[in-house]
């Protein structure tokens, strides 16, 4: 159940995604690490394509640079609140992007405000993994209009002569070697592939790195970062994991989804 770890229970592997010639991007905002942190990790291994910030101020940023099919949002945030983001989104949005709340307050009475102020669904913590899933492809499904076809699930990401297969967990070098990658390793390219050509910033690489590096600092990112590069081909790779001074680090590369 999702309280601050996730459930075991999900779909079995290979169950069916969004029907869409891309995988849907969700963007999770949350102001707890933790929880942001869980649900990537769930959304992702379930083949969505995912994006996060911990407060409206970010997502108001993400949601002027990028278009998303999905908002999974939870209600007690500092500052301004879910409802209140919610309620800016419906008021300034011509074409509304779904909005799920997520919430410790399971109440009647704060679902029915979530609701009136315009969200799509509400769920109300705990829950599990099989539930925020259906709920999410359920959502998807009635946003789309007349039959389309199901996409397969998308197994790799190309970039350069560079290919990750994504079930497998594995990189593999442009002669088709294996490259071997530890677990942290391999979670930090996936996040930069994720945000091909932006830069983001250590905070964000270490949450999403967190299960794996546990009580981490930025100074641990640039040590993987520099693993990374030394795999990657190291005065190359420079290029395609470029430094950005004083904020983080940007992937230079176009990355292709199949």
């Amino acid at each position: 159940m999702f309280t601050q770890q996730i459930s075991n229970n999900s779909p079995a592997p290979g169950a069916a995604l969004p029907a869409e010639s891309q995988p849907a991007t969700i963007l999770v905002v949350d102001d707890d690490p933790g929880m942001r942190a869980a649900l990537l990790k769930v959304l992702r291994a379930n083949g969505f394509h995912c994006l996060s910030a911990a407060d409206g101020y970010e997502m108001t940023g993400i949601l002027m640079d990028q278009d998303v099919d999905l908002i999974l949002l939870d209600v007690m945030m500092p500052g301004i609140s879910g409802f209140d983001l919610c309620r800016n989104l419906r008021q300034r949005d011509e074409n509304p992007v779904p909005v799920i709340m997520i919430s410790a307050r399971g109440d009647e009475a704060d679902k029915v405000t979530g609701l009136e102020l315009g969200a799509d669904d509400y769920i109300a913590k705990p829950f599990g993994e099989s539930e925020l899933l259906a709920r999410i492809r359920a959502m998807l499904r009635r946003g789309r209009a007349g039959p389309v076809a199901a996409a397969p699930r998308v197994r790799r990401l190309r970039f350069g002569d560079w290919t990750v297969d994504l079930p497998q967990r594995q990189l593999f070098a442009p002669s088709g070697a294996r490259v071997e990658l530890s677990g942290a390793e391999y979670d930090l390219l996936l996040a930069l592939l994720e945000h091909p050509q932006r830069v983001i910033g250590r905070e964000p690489l270490l949450e999403m790195s967190r299960s794996r590096l546990g009580n981490a600092s930025d100074r641990t990112i640039d040590v993987h970062i520099c693993r990374l590069r030394r795999k990657l081909g190291d005065e190359e790779a420079r290029a395609i994991i470029r430094t950005v001074r004083g904020v983080g680090y940007i992937f230079t590369l176009a990355v292709e989804r199949v």
